[in-house]
């Protein structure tokens, strides 16, 4: 008796709605940093203190980073958009009844993504509040 389960599946329309929702989402929270930075750049007009400054510099740092993994949560999103119209165009009967494996490792990785950027907002909006 085997104890693997089976992969997850879903259907294609479902894991495009998936791909477009985050995709989105990401454009989203890549001009929410935009305006982050904004912010961070008020707190250094007003207040350069070296541990005003050590702290810009971690938010710098952590900003760079976000954006570094939503271009490759994007790539990757991509990536796979590619393999399913591939699927499209090379078996389009009834494409849409058929189950392909559900993109948990993505899901997880977004989902992660999201948790530690609503984290690190919230850690700004503190500091905003200390320093403004």
């Amino acid at each position: 008796m085997s104890t693997a389960t089976a992969p997850a599946r879903a259907y294609i329309g479902d894991l495009h709605h998936d791909q477009r929702e985050w995709l989105n989402a990401l454009s989203f929270y890549k001009e929410d940093i935009s305006i982050l930075e904004h912010r961070l750049e008020d707190i250094v007009r007003r207040n350069n203190k070296p541990e005003v400054m050590a702290e810009v510099e971690h938010f710098q740092n952590q900003f760079i980073r976000e954006r570094e993994v939503i271009d490759e949560l994007r790539h990757d999103i991509k990536q796979e958009e590619n393999v399913l119209e591939k699927e499209m165009k090379d078996h389009p009967v009834a494409i849409e009844h058929r189950y392909f494996k559900d993109h948990t490792e993505l899901r997880d990785r977004y989902q992660t993504f999201e948790k530690l950027y609503r984290e690190l907002k919230q850690e700004f909006q503190q500091w905003l509040v200390k320093w403004m």
